[in-house]
């Protein structure tokens, strides 16, 4: 049943054990700071605070 759940939405938001959120699907994200909008496909947001490319996961969290 969970299968068939994923498979129904649009957009999937995936919470990896101590690292970033991915965002995967049919999207828009707007980048309101940058000025820019695009429609990605698939994101990796940033949850730890230390990347350097805010709000995208640089990998950051794996240098603890």
């Amino acid at each position: 049943m969970e299968e068939k759940k994923a498979e129904a939405s649009e957009v999937i938001v995936e919470v990896t054990t101590g690292g970033p959120l991915r965002i995967s699907g049919n999207f828009i994200l707007k980048d309101l700071k940058r000025s820019e909008e695009s429609a990605p496909g698939e994101v990796w947001l940033c949850r730890c605070g230390k990347s350097s490319d805010k709000p995208y996961c640089d990998g950051s969290h794996r240098n603890k």
